[in-house]
């Protein structure tokens, strides 16, 4: 028996077996060096807020990751949590999926880009695919409106290979 399941997109590998303690490192790597580079510090509890969300490729709640943060001990108040994750998104480390009401860890962090996120309605895994042609088009439209876009959050959900697999 064949699977002719194409390849989940090479740049985010959410969907796909893969070495996850060296693309968590990565992650945190490429984050340090961004945030060096732009003289902004990465204090204790964004630090441990950027590993949580680099844990899992899925999208965690901001009580979740309180949680978490206050089991290590950085207290239980959501402020705490609130603020790291939204320095986090402030410095494109991370991104609010709205859908799930949510964030995760940014798989393209230093790069300008317009992500869309393909969420899995069982196990809420979150791949980040390119969807630069859609957001050029969504312009593109928005601009014969005369309208300007200045955020927008493309979100698509449905079933992760895993899960498609085991339905």
């Amino acid at each position: 028996m064949h699977d002719h399941t194409p390849p989940p997109p090479k740049d985010d590998p959410a969907f796909a077996k893969h070495d996850h303690h060296r693309c968590a490192g990565e992650g945190l790597a490429r984050a340090e060096e961004i945030l060096a580079g732009r003289k902004v510090r990465l204090t204790p509890v964004r630090r441990r807020t950027l590993e949580i969300l680099l844990e899992d490729h899925r999208a965690l709640g901001a009580y979740e990751v309180l949680e978490r943060l206050a089991a290590d001990g950085f207290g239980n108040q959501p402020p705490v949590a609130y603020r790291a994750l939204e320095f986090l998104v402030d410095h494109g480390l991370a991104h609010r999926v709205r859908r799930l009401n949510a964030f995760t860890a940014c798989r393209h962090s230093g790069q300008d880009h317009a992500p869309a996120f393909l969420i899995c309605r069982q196990c809420n895994a979150v791949a980040e695919a390119p969807a630069d042609a859609v957001r050029s088009a969504l312009d593109t439209t928005a601009d014969k409106l005369g309208f300007v876009i200045e955020r927008s959050n493309i979100e698509a959900l449905g079933l992760c290979p895993a899960c498609r697999d085991a339905a």
